[in-house]
């Protein structure tokens, strides 16, 4: 069992081997807890394990954490969608908690990068790393995030990996403008209430897609200024008619493969369309002269490579930290669950079920406030 269950320290090291140093003055735990699969499958498949403290690596930081938030990439690794390295593994992708030790490699302690987070012992950061579902997580400092200290570390879970998401593809993958009207299908959803403030603060139009008319209530209190109700309603042809026929200047979409099709309906010529996700399933194979009809532009971008460097991940963790701290930018937390087997497949179901509005959160921290 040691020895299945230890291969699960790859999680909290850096890909590249390194030497090992002292272990760190702080008194850290033996063991940690962790809720993980043992292969690609279903919810039933998630357990709860206790597993070896693995030795801190020594240019990463070691975090105590606090919330784990959930999210469509979880379940895409859950099923093998993505691919995790090997198994078992622990899931989730994003959380909030304590910094506990700090590395010890000269090299990253003297990189101005690094400097440039001023991180210390006590911190509250959100980190982004493979295994966050888990008392302990230990990541390289460019994917940990200092948050305000006015700033919870549950809002702050609820808001890394979507408001990264959504703050680094409204600036970069289309850079939405004042003027520009721009659809988001699945507007009610975590990430999709994130576009909308945004998008609408930019001085933008905000249509929206979503399945009931609670969650069109939600979104039009989150910015949406025109909500499609998509069982009931055609969306490209109320898409046409809000615009008059020319379609949308770009497209957010984190549906997939059942909305992929219709986006060539909706977006004007020269307009973007940004796959956001694969809710649905990924997008089918399809030629690449369709683009040409309009010269549309499509991207489907990772937010990681928008935040790849420790400066990147310097200024979009104080920009998007900033607006949620100033109330600019409101988080909506649907529902905590659970540090259990259980309470994960919930969250997990749920999610993949359409059942939520905003964020959902597994609380790993029992303590915590």
């Amino acid at each position: 069992m040691f020895n299945r269950l230890g291969r699960l320290g790859r999680y909290f090291t850096t890909a590249s081997a390194q030497p090992k140093v002292p272990a760190p003055a702080m008194s850290l735990p033996s063991t940690v807890e962790a809720l993980a699969i043992p292969r690609n499958g279903g919810v039933e498949l998630i357990e709860k394990l206790t597993l070896p403290f693995p030795e801190p690596q020594p240019g990463n930081i070691v975090i105590k954490v606090d919330y784990a938030g959930v999210n469509f990439i979880d379940t895409y690794y859950r099923t093998g969608l993505y691919k995790y390295p090997s198994f078992p593994a622990i899931l989730g992708k994003e959380s909030a908690g304590t910094i506990v030790a700090l590395p010890t490699d000269p090299n990253v302690l003297d990189d101005p990068g690094y400097k440039l987070q001023n991180f210390k012992i006590g911190d509250k950061v959100a980190a982004d790393c493979l295994g966050s579902y888990a008392t302990y997580i230990s990541v390289a400092p460019k994917y940990v995030y200092p948050i305000p200290s006015s700033l919870s570390t549950r809002v702050a879970a609820a808001a890394a990996l979507q408001g990264f998401t959504a703050v680094t593809f409204t600036e970069e993958a289309y850079p939405v403008k004042k003027g520009d009207v721009i659809l988001v299908h699945t507007v009610a959803g975590g990430l999709g209430l994130l576009f909308a403030q945004l998008i609408k603060a930019k001085g933008a139009t905000v249509i929206g897609t979503t399945s009931t008319p609670e969650k069109v209530e939600l979104a039009k209190k989150h910015g949406a200024d025109h909500v499609i109700l998509y069982p009931v309603e055609d969306t490209v042809q109320r898409v046409l008619e809000l615009t008059n026929g020319e379609g949308v200047d770009a497209i957010f979409d984190g549906v997939g493969k059942d909305t992929f099709d219709n986006n060539f309906k909706m977006i004007k010529r020269k307009g973007t369309i940004v796959s956001v996700g694969n809710a649905s399933g990924p997008v089918e194979p399809f030629s690449i002269l369709r683009l040409g009809a309009k010269n549309i532009k499509l991207l489907r971008p990772a937010m990681f490579n928008y935040i790849y460097t420790i400066e990147e991940a310097a200024h979009y963790g104080q920009e998007l930290f900033g607006k949620v701290d100033s109330g600019e930018l409101k988080i909506n937390i649907f529902k905590e669950y659970p540090f259990t087997a259980e309470g994960a497949a919930q969250a997990h179901s749920d999610l993949v079920g359409g059942k939520s509005t905003g964020k959902l959160l597994i609380k790993v921290n029992p303590d915590v406030e």
